[in-house]
């Protein structure tokens, strides 16, 4: 199945914007089960998105990029939201302008587009619900944004289960049944 990877960060990163706007209050605190802070764990986010289209647009073979981004830590929720969005924005621009033979580099393979469009919306979606759940906000993940996730970047991912739930349980956040959680995880980089 072929997806529009630009379309699927923007929705990712609209739905991690609009959770993250709801967690007023002590961003020092851990994101959920995490042993970052929350604002830990969104500049890691946020860094991971704008970095993952930075690889596009370097295309290193053997290393990361020198780009380092981070959050103001005086910020408020909504330009914390807004700061996610941009990052989306940034990265769909750059897939849409991506050639298909486009290759780069990270620890986990050396991958095209698909990959770092897919680890974004990884990082958006699972990353956004992490620092809700450390804000006390419960947050599904949305099955068609999921779905492509697993597909690419969790080939050997089980079936029979909602992509939300697969897609949890493949970045070690849940068990599925008969599936323990898993406490050592990564997802598959190379072009496939």
């Amino acid at each position: 199945m072929t997806h529009a990877w630009e379309d699927l960060v923007s929705a990712a990163a609209q739905d991690g914007a609009a959770l993250l706007e709801k967690c007023a209050g002590d961003w020092s605190l851990p994101a959920g089960e995490l042993t970052w802070s929350s604002l830990e764990t969104v500049d890691h986010l946020s860094q991971a998105v704008v970095g993952y289209a930075a690889l596009l647009v370097a295309r290193p073979t053997d290393r990361y990029i020198a780009l380092r981004i981070a959050m103001d830590p005086s910020a408020p929720a909504d330009q914390i939201a807004e700061s996610v969005r941009v990052g989306g924005t940034l990265l769909a621009q750059t897939l849409r302008v991506t050639d298909t033979e486009a290759r780069a580099f990270h620890p986990w393979g050396t991958g095209d587009a698909s990959v770092f469009a897919a680890a974004a919306v990884l990082e958006l979606l699972v990353h956004s619900r992490d620092i809700a759940q450390g804000f006390g906000i419960e947050a599904s993940l949305d099955d068609e944004l999921c779905a492509p996730v697993v597909e690419r970047l969790f080939p050997a991912a089980p079936a029979g289960h909602r992509p939300s739930d697969t897609l949890l349980w493949c970045a070690g956040r849940t068990a599925l049944p008969g599936l323990p959680r898993r406490t050592d995880w990564r997802w598959y980089g190379d072009v496939r």
